[in-house]
């Protein structure tokens, strides 16, 4: 229920100068991605779920985390403030 997954292959990709296959993950989330020790944790496992799963190098993948407040996200009529 919380989490959502948006998956878009195919897309024309740079990343550090090379069109070679790349990744870019982009995390969102309440009160889980808000500093840099707990992005460091979630980008270590992130990046080993990656590279198994896609057969890219680390160095071909990106993630950027985005902390949110609840007042951000909407759901069933409502924001998660009041849920």
């Amino acid at each position: 229920q919380r989490v959502n997954v948006t998956v878009r292959s195919g897309l024309a990709m740079v990343l550090s100068g090379s069109a070679e296959p790349c990744a870019q993950l982009v995390v969102s989330s309440i009160g889980v991605v808000g500093t840099a020790e707990q992005n460091k944790g979630h980008s270590a496992r992130f990046f080993d779920v990656l590279t198994a799963q896609l057969g890219l190098g680390p160095d071909r993948i990106v993630i950027r985390f985005y902390p949110l407040e609840p007042w951000q996200i909407g759901k069933n009529r409502t924001v998660m403030t009041f849920l």
